[in-house]
């Protein structure tokens, strides 16, 4: 890709600076949203689906001393995130996959290994070709829509099988979604992953909710859960004081099992 078809863009606050397509999906609320909703004290973090790095760069600079991996179906997107790790000065502890993941093969072929990660996060397509017709822009049909599934099973399906085999024993896993999916979702994870937690996403306070964050472990069995939802928008359009934070870096959402508000220090 050209430096003619990107833009370079300051994000998170401007602690990062990313590299991304003109055209096509770009970074937004969601990949900030994700972002701030990981928590616990991962050495090993798999962003899936991570585009142009946003998310699991983000992470790198929460944790300090974790290993990032980056899967990304395009190549395009994938060297761009390779090069916004560099740019960042987080090349030393980011690794880039450019494969599709639902694929075991060409996982293994890339170099991925299953059972390795300690965190997981996944901001999926929200459509399948089945159910929606994919935009004309390319990179933005392969940001939005999978791949319809060659087997039975859904292709959501498919994406979460390859999610949870990433997984360590006890890792855990956290996407961003739309709500419509989300028993879908819980479909795709039952009998893998356990202690499910959703928290609701409000564009304001008085609609219904437009995404939800799902958290769970890989490997037991306590009951789901719902959180207190999260609302982005005061009534005259502007963020809340908690969704600013979290889209300027300041903020965490520690809701599967911890505080939750946000600081200065929530990102180093």
């Amino acid at each position: 890709m050209t430096p003619e078809e990107t833009t370079l863009d300051s994000w998170l606050g401007g602690r990062l600076t990313l590299a991304q397509p003109k055209r096509g999906h770009r970074v937004g609320s969601d990949a900030a949203l994700l972002a701030a909703a990981a928590f616990g004290a991962p050495r090993r973090i798999v962003d899936v689906g991570a585009g142009v790095g946003a998310v699991g760069l983000a992470l790198g600079l929460r944790f300090v001393d974790a290993e990032i991996a980056l899967v990304e179906i395009d190549p395009e997107l994938a060297a761009l995130a390779r090069d916004n790790a560099k740019r960042n000065d987080l090349a030393a502890r980011v690794k880039v996959f450019a494969c599709d993941v639902t694929e075991a093969k060409a996982r293994r072929a890339a170099g991925l290994a299953d059972g390795e990660a300690d965190l997981v996060v996944s901001n999926p397509p929200f459509y399948e070709e089945a159910r929606e017709q994919a935009s004309p822009d390319p990179g933005r049909a392969l940001a939005h829509v999978l791949p319809q599934a060659a087997s039975a099973e859904t292709a959501l399906m498919g994406w979460f099988r390859a999610c949870t085999a990433l997984l360590s024993k006890r890792g855990r896993l956290i996407v961003i979604h739309r709500p419509d999916r989300l028993f879908d979702i819980a479909n795709a994870l039952q009998k893998r992953v356990g202690g499910l937690t959703v928290l609701p996403v409000y564009p304001k306070a008085e609609a219904q909710a437009h995404r939800v964050l799902v958290a769970g472990m890989l490997g037991v069995r306590t009951p789901a859960a719902l959180a207190p939802g999260l609302v982005l928008h005061r009534p005259d359009g502007g963020f809340t004081a908690e969704a600013e934070a979290l889209h300027r870096g300041e903020g965490f959402l520690r809701w599967g099992g911890g505080e939750r508000g946000w600081s200065s220090k929530a990102y180093t």
